[in-house]
Order: C-alpha cells, then sequence, then structure tokens
C-alpha cells in the first residue's frame, strides 16, 4: 500500500514538472544492507520535449523548439539522452550545406549518451546507461540533439565503465572513429621508427587520433591549416606540425618515403598529397572528405610501395569492433587530454557552431548538454 501511494506521488510531481522522474527503490531504506536496487521506476510524464529540428523548404530551417511524444519514431528503446556532439556530418545536416538529411523534419545529431527509461529489448533496462554512434541517426531517423530519443537496441551499446557520459560525448562519433582508424593501422603492423601522419590533426577525429597515436609511442606528426593550433596539437602528443598546404600542392606520382602510416579525415587533394609521401609498406586510414570526395592519384604508391589505402566506416560498424573501439578507448585515450578537447556547449548554440564546423572554426569536440 506504501508502494502505491508513494509512487502516486511520484506520477503527480512528474506530471507538474514536465519531466521524466526516475525513481529508485533501495533496500538500504527499509533497513536492509543490500547495495543492489531492489527496482527501478521510471515515469515518463512529459508530452512535449525540446529538440532541434531541421525543416525542408524555402528558407531551410533549423530552430530548438519543442516537439511531442509521439513524433518520435519507431524503436524499442526510449533513452533520456544526456548528452549529445557536433559533427562536421551534423555541421551539414543542420545548415543544409550537404544533402545529409533523407526526409523531414528531421532531429540531428549523428550520436548521443544517455539513460535508458523504457525498453522492450532484453538486452537493456530502465536505468541502464547507454551510446549510440551512427545507424542512419539524424540522417533518416531523428538523433541526439533532442532531450528524448527512441531507437532500436542493436544501435545501442552499454556505457563502458569509467566513462561519464559527457566523457562519452567527448569521444563521441569522432573519437570512435579515431579509434577505429588506430585499429585498422595496427592490424597492418605500421612501422613505429617511422613518422604517423594525421590530417585534420585540429579537428575532431584528428585531435583523438593524435593523443591515442602518441599514447601508443607513435611519433605522430600533425598536419593542419591552422598553424595557430601548434601549442594545442603538441599538448595532445604530436612531436611535428606540418602545414597542410604541403600537401595540397599537386605532388609528383612518387614523393620521398617518410610516413610509416597516416590517418586522413580530410580527403579530396589532401589524401592525393599523402600517398605519394608513404613509406614502403605503409597504410592510410581514410575516414573524411572535408577536403573534397574526388581522389586524384597514381596507381604507383600501390603497385611500387605496397601502400595500404584502409576505408574507415564508422555508422555501420559491427557491434563486436564497436565494443572493443569503445574499450579500448577508455584505455588509450588519457582522459586529461580528452578533457582539454572538450567544450560543452548548450543546444541552442548548436546552429551557430554548425556553421563554424563547416568553415574549419571549431577546435577539438564539441559536446552539447541537452539534460
Amino acid at each position: 500500500m506504501f508502494c502505491i501511494w508513494l509512487l502516486a506521488i511520484c506520477y503527480g510531481l512528474s506530471a507538474i514538472e514536465h519531466q521524466p522522474l526516475a525513481f529508485s527503490f533501495w533496500p538500504s531504506a527499509f533497513g536492509q544492507t543490500e547495495t543492489h536496487p531492489i527496482a527501478i521506476v521510471y515515469f515518463v510524464a512529459m508530452q512535449t520535449f525540446k529538440a532541434l529540428v531541421v525543416e525542408s523548404g524555402d528558407p531551410y530551417t533549423a530552430h530548438v523548439r519543442q516537439a511531442a511524444l509521439d513524433q518520435l519514431p519507431q524503436g524499442d528503446v526510449l533513452v533520456r539522452v544526456a548528452h549529445s556532439s557536433l559533427n562536421y556530418k551534423d555541421g551539414l545536416a543542420i545548415t543544409g550545406a550537404g544533402k545529409v538529411i533523407r526526409n523531414f523534419p528531421m532531429v540531428p545529431g549523428i550520436d548521443f549518451a544517455g539513460t535508458v527509461l523504457e525498453s522492450a529489448s532484453p538486452d537493456y533496462r530502465p536505468g541502464d546507461r547507454v551510446i549510440l554512434t551512427g545507424w542512419g541517426v539524424g540522417e533518416r531517423h531523428w538523433g541526439g540533439l533532442s532531450e528524448l530519443a527512441r531507437v532500436r537496441a542493436e544501435w545501442l551499446v552499454p556505457l563502458p565503465e569509467g566513462l561519464s557520459l559527457q566523457q562519452a560525448m567527448g569521444i563521441g562519433t569522432a573519437g570512435f572513429t579515431a579509434m577505429l582508424c588506430v585499429m585498422a593501422l595496427e592490424s597492418h603492423a605500421v612501422d613505429k621508427t617511422r613518422e604517423v601522419l594525421v590530417t585534420g590533426a585540429a579537428g575532431g577525429v584528428g585531435s583523438v587520433a593524435v593523443a591515442i597515436l602518441a599514447r601508443l609511442g607513435y611519433r605522430v606528426t600533425a598536419a593542419t591549416g591552422r598553424v595557430s593550433q601548434e601549442a594545442y596539437l603538441k599538448s595532445l602528443g604530436a612531436s611535428e606540425i606540418l602545414d597542410r598546404s604541403l600537401l595540397t600542392t599537386p605532388p609528383k606520382a612518387l614523393e620521398t618515403e617518410r610516413f610509416g602510416g597516416a590517418v586522413d579525415t580530410v580527403g579530396g587533394a589532401v589524401l592525393t598529397g599523402v600517398l605519394p609521401r608513404m613509406a614502403y609498406g605503409g597504410s592510410v586510414a581514410a575516414c573524411g572528405n572535408a577536403g573534397g570526395v574526388k581522389l586524384e592519384t597514381t596507381v604507383f604508391p600501390f603497385i611500387l610501395r605496397s601502400v595500404n589505402l584502409l576505408g574507415i566506416d564508422s555508422v555501420i560498424c559491427p557491434r563486436e569492433k564497436r565494443l572493443l573501439a569503445w574499450k579500448r578507448l577508455t584505455h588509450d585515450l588519457p582522459r586529461p587530454l580528452l578533457e582539454a578537447a572538450m567544450q560543452t556547449v548548450s543546444l541552442e548554440e548548436v546552429p551557430e557552431l554548425a556553421r563554424a564546423i563547416l568553415q574549419g572554426q571549431v577546435r577539438g569536440r564539441v559536446v552539447v548538454k541537452l539534460s
């Protein structure tokens, strides 16, 4: 009887505040000494929630507004989003600069971290803390720049021990992609006696890649178009800073062998400049196209120097690899460097920052606080 009365009061408070209410029954409250909760009961009373909503039309718009609970797409897990992040693809979606969004209206945000409120899946239960990256979220399916998200259970992974929800989005899709790049280079036995190049090094993927590679003992050269970021990049572990213009100048079919491995986050002319400078047997993990989608090169790096060009996809990456990458990130990404690469902003600040990230004016990782 006491429980029924207490639950009724909780539901009433939740409705008054228009917020999801989490309530836990702990054994210690009833004189027991067990440390595990008997039950966790969640109520979702809010009928509306705050989200960044993109609408097509003339003009193309992206505004923070209230959305209705019944507008959420289908899925078997409802998540209270704590943090999301701003990625280059989000910038394209929010500004309309790229044809990222497939249907409208759309809530962008290709990743999020939060707490499960409701679950029809045996894999998750209310109270579980989870991460989502990729799977077309923010493109075909409402994404993470929202206080609530409803998604398919198989798109989620548990929050690794030792990470907060905020830190998870400090890593986010960018850091997850960087880790996949590092794992790909490792699988091809990149020579640690040679330099390893990271292009777009001051950006989200690049910053994390520099920090991880340096932590693992590689000699990292950071290429950037923003030489003003030299101190920042060296604080992440870069040994040398390379002006991006060296790579964008049309190269010879083969240049002097220099790099044993590379993480290319840019594509286009930059990747064109990287390939002829790779050492024999070197590998390039390519994951970005901010510099363009066309690649103009010759076959010589591949047939005369046995260079490997490794494509990296983080969107539909298999679950087993996802879990391994997140486990590696908790160990191989120094936490102080992660904190140094992060800035946390409100949802209302995102549209302006979306324009800035497309112009290469955002350093490191932008974390968006939702709750």
